[in-house]
Parts: C-alpha cells; sequence; structure tokens
C-alpha cells in the first residue's frame, strides 16, 4: 500500500485554472476569482487534489498575464489580494492545495524595473537587471546577435538611445538578468510572500531558459551544440536551490513545480534532484502519438530519469500552451508524435475524444502526480475556427497566422444552456473575451452531469478511484506481457490497467470487478481505442 503522504505532489491528482477562461463572476466576459470561488464545489466534486493558477498577477496582458508587472498584487480583472486570500482559504477547507505560477525569465516592459532601465543611461545599474546591448553593423542598427523569439521575428528590440534589449519572447517580456543578486533576492521573497499566504506551491514558468551565456553568442548548433547560449545552462541549478531553500523553511510542506522543455532525460533529470525542484512537466508524454511502442517508451524512460534523483514523475495531456489533446488524437495520423500546435483541417472529433478519454484513464493509473487542464474533463476539443480580430495570442500575430498560436485552447468553459456564454459570464454579459462554438450544448458541465456515460463523469469516478485506490498514485508498477499495440500494466496486487491501442477488441483478463472503463464494453471485450482499470485475482 502506498499511503497519502505529506509529499503530496507525488501523488496529486492537480487541476490548471487558466482564470480568463474558468467562470466570469462579475459579467465583464472574462473569468475572475469570483467566478473560480463559485466553481470550487465542481472542483471538489471532480476529486481534484491542487488547484494550479496561470498567472493572476497585475499585468497589461501582452501574453496572456505571462508579463507581470507587479508579483504582490492580483490584476484588476481577476480581483484583490484580499480576493486570492479568500480562495486560498476556502480551497483548504474543502481539503484543496493551491499553485501559482512564478515568471522567472521576464517581467512586463511596464514593470518598474524596466521602466526606471528606460529611463536610466546605458552602463547603468538599472539596466544591468536586463540584456541591454549595443547593436552590430556600423551605427548599431542590427541586433547584438541573430537570436530569434520563441513568438516570431528577433529577439532583440531597439531602444530610442540606440541599445538593444533581449526578449525571448514577446517585446513587451524583456528578459532578466539572473547574474544580478537583486533577481535572485528579489524572486525568493516574492515566494516567501506566497508561501506566507498559504499557497502551497509555486509552477516555475520556462525554468531552464534564466540563465544566459553573457557573451550572447550566435547560436548555431553545428557551433554550438553544448552547453546552449541560454537553454538549460548550470548556472540555472543554483537558482533552483535558493528557492529550495526558501521553501524547505516552512513547516508544512512548499512544492515547487517546473516547467522544463528539454529533450536530454539526464538534464531533465538534473533539475529534480534533492535540493532543486521537486517536480516537473513530462512534455515527452504529452507530445507522444496514440502508439503503444512510443508510450510505453515514453513511460519507462520517464521512470528511469525519475528514479535516478528519487522524484516523482508527472502525466499531463493538455495544458494552456498546447492543441487540445481530443484534437491531437483525432488527427489523420496519430501514431507519430502529436506535436504542439498546427492547423487541423481534417479531425475526427468522435475519434480523438474516444482515445482521449482512453489516454485520461492510462495517465490517471501511472505512478506520480497528474495534471488535468481545465475543459479536459468535458473532452473539450481545441477551437480553430477564431476570427482574426478575436485572436488575442502574440504566437499568432508575430507570424502572421502561420502558427494558430494558443487561443484555441484558451476559449472559455461552458457551464450550462444552449447558447454563449453557456454560464461562463452571469445573463446578459458581454461575450466572452474568446468566442465559444455555437456547437458546446452538449459539451457543457450541466448537460454532462446529467449523463452517466459522459466524459465528465468519467473522470470523477477515475479520480475518486485514484484516490481512493491504495496502490495508485506514487509506488511501482510492473508491466504484463500483452499483444502488440497493447498496454497492460499492474499497480501493486488487485489492480490492472488495460489500454488497447489496436484496431480489434481484446479478451479480457480474468477479474472480479471492472472498476472503471473508458467506452462501453460488450461480451468481456476491450473494444479499440479504449482503457479499463480492473480488479484483478
Amino acid at each position: 500500500m502506498t499511503p497519502r503522504t505529506t509529499d503530496w505532489w507525488r501523488h496529486a491528482a492537480i487541476y490548471q485554472v487558466y482564470p480568463r477562461s474558468f467562470a466570469d463572476g462579475n459579467g465583464d466576459g472574462i473569468g475572475d476569482l469570483t467566478g473560480v470561488r463559485s466553481r470550487l464545489d465542481h472542483l471538489q466534486r471532480l476529486g481534484i487534489e491542487a488547484i494550479w493558477f496561470s498567472p493572476w498577477y497585475l499585468t497589461p496582458m501582452a501574453d496572456a498575464g505571462y508579463d507581470v508587472t507587479d508579483f504582490r498584487q492580483i490584476d484588476p480583472r481577476f480581483g484583490t489580494l484580499a480576493e486570492a486570500e479568500k480562495l486560498i482559504a476556502e480551497a483548504h477547507e474543502r481539503g484543496i492545495r493551491i499553485i501559482v505560477d512564478v515568471v522567472p525569465n521576464h517581467v512586463s516592459n511596464e514593470h518598474a524595473w524596466f521602466t526606471a532601465a528606460l529611463a536610466a543611461a546605458p552602463g547603468s545599474p538599472e539596466r544591468d537587471l536586463f540584456w541591454f546591448r549595443e547593436g552590430r553593423g556600423e551605427n548599431g542598427e542590427l541586433p547584438p546577435n541573430e537570436w530569434q523569439s520563441i513568438f516570431g521575428g528577433s529577439a532583440w528590440t531597439r531602444v530610442p538611445d540606440g541599445q538593444w534589449y533581449l526578449h525571448l519572447f514577446a517585446p513587451e517580456q524583456p528578459d532578466l538578468n539572473w547574474r544580478s543578486p537583486l533577481v535572485r533576492a528579489e524572486y525568493e521573497d516574492i515566494l516567501r510572500f506566497w508561501f506566507d499566504r498559504g499557497v502551497d506551491g509555486i509552477r516555475v514558468d520556462s525554468a531552464a531558459m534564466c540563465s544566459k551565456d553573457p557573451d550572447l553568442p550566435d547560436y548555431d548548433h553545428a557551433r554550438f551544440p553544448d552547453p546552449h547560449p541560454y537553454v538549460d545552462r548550470d548556472e540555472n541549478h543554483e537558482i533552483y536551490r535558493g528557492w529550495r531553500a526558501v521553501a524547505d523553511s516552512y513547516a508544512e510542506p512548499r512544492a515547487l513545480i517546473g516547467e522544463v522543455w528539454l529533450a536530454d532525460p539526464a538534464r531533465f533529470a538534473q533539475y529534480l534532484r534533492a535540493d532543486e525542484l521537486h517536480t516537473a512537466f513530462n512534455f515527452d508524454f504529452l507530445g507522444c502519438g496514440w502508439d503503444a511502442a512510443a508510450l510505453r517508451a515514453c513511460v519507462d524512460q520517464t521512470l528511469a530519469a525519475h528514479a535516478g534523483v528519487g522524484a516523482a514523475s508527472t502525466w499531463v495531456l493538455s495544458n494552456h500552451d498546447v492543441t487540445r489533446h481530443v484534437t491531437r488524437y483525432g488527427r489523420p495520423d496519430t501514431s507519430t508524435a502529436a506535436g504542439i500546435r498546427q492547423y487541423n483541417p481534417e479531425v475526427d472529433e468522435d475519434l480523438g475524444r474516444r482515445r482521449a478519454r482512453a489516454a485520461a484513464l492510462l495517465t490517471m493509473a501511472l505512478p506520480g502526480a497528474v495534471y488535468v487542464y481545465q475543459g479536459e474533463e468535458l473532452g473539450l476539443p481545441e477551437v480553430e475556427d477564431i476570427p482574426a480580430d478575436r485572436r488575442d495570442d502574440p504566437i499568432y500575430h508575430r507570424t502572421n497566422g502561420k502558427d494558430p498560436g494558443r487561443d484555441g485552447c484558451r476559449v472559455p468553459l461552458p457551464w450550462t444552456g444552449d447558447t454563449e456564454p453557456y454560464g461562463f459570464s452571469p445573463a446578459d454579459s458581454p461575450s466572452p473575451w474568446l468566442p465559444q462554438p455555437p456547437t458546446w450544448s452538449h459539451l457543457t458541465v450541466a448537460a454532462q452531469d446529467k449523463d452517466p456515460d459522459s466524459t465528465l463523469n468519467l473522470y470523477r469516478t477515475a479520480l475518486t478511484l485514484r484516490a481512493t485506490e491504495p496502490t495508485l498514485g506514487d509506488g511501482p508498477m510492473q508491466w504484463l506481457d500483452s499483444p502488440r499495440n497493447v498496454l497492460a500494466f499492474t499497480r501493486g496486487e488487485g489492480f490492472t490497467c488495460l489500454v488497447n491501442l489496436s484496431t480489434t477488441p481484446l479478451p479480457l483478463p480474468p477479474h472480479t470487478q471492472l472498476l472503471a472503463s473508458s467506452h462501453p464494453l460488450s461480451e468481456n471485450l476491450l473494444p479499440p481505442d479504449t482503457s479499463a482499470w480492473l480488479r484483478t485475482p
């Protein structure tokens, strides 16, 4: 038996709330903390154990709140600091922990530090908090190097006095210089600010990107295979050792959860050493196609990498940055890597939702923690026909629409009713900040609540079982012999998970009880694209 311990991050079912799109309490078409507080019962009934909030801080909203002006203030669109404190307390009363997002790589261009840097002279202490450099070319008219923004275009913007500043994301998100002791001290104080208010964990955005090569060399894979000038540099680990010391200074355990996108499992695992982050997101699993061999290899590699440093693995299918997995799994060919964002002219949504339901049972049965992105429990697809003038994501605009961006997975949730806003906002409110499809009435919480076979009720059943089944969560697993294109494993005595990724029905092994299945069974057969949890002798 694997008991639930104070190390809750090793086993918890964690739900991601994207505040602008979860629930609108004040009727302005934008989600807010009032809306979240009004829906805490939904999350409690769902069976989640913690909520991770995407940024709720003061922001100009150039990049959905990941451009932060002040980490100690709640943005007025969402509410107030007092309301955030009430939300934390009300969640705790329901046995739900709270995780907040902290963005260490950059701040907003409206942050007090950056406005002071713009007002100061080149070479000043104010500019040393960022990456200001002279340009190249006869008159400094060219960027300092050839680095490109993750959002498209150059990673450099010129200011009126002729210098350039670095922004690996949007121009409104200037990168911080983590070689500065003031930057390090400020962020450790931000952690204390939220831990002192009862927050149980911190999700670290773009955790592997903080440190840069101070020489700022042009990046060419042929010339610089290792180390990368701004990804996964060894200096990052010193930063997170300082953060871990802060987290460990509290009597009640606090968790640090990293967004670490790295292809090398050994380098990934270094962030999870005993004095650094507690867990990190498993993006290899998220990007894996609907293929049994690939999924099994990914699980094995994940467990091996985490075992080497004594960390617990995490399992995630979707988040606010990627195409929803109902749509990814519904593409004509999902046997290879699913891809993160792309236009999908041909999607079989029914097939995608069927596979998404099967994948949900798979992830919830694997060892470690599991993350659920808001709307995943409703089987929501990606929304791909958003008009250009309603799109908000800077990725879409900076690539001139070549990259569809992330708006399609951020469309506000449908709660009740037959038409927009589907209970997201009070009646007679303005349209939601992103348009909801006219075909979502059957996907609302209210509609699915009444359907025992709905995706919502599948999640409720599975998450409740996961919380009460002694062998689930953190702990060992063992693969079972199985036919080709089938995954089968046990989690201790008496629990077996089967996932049929083949095209033919699979006879079930001897069992005493069917605990859950992602699709109705018949004649003791597991249909294609279906998962089942069995009580086995």
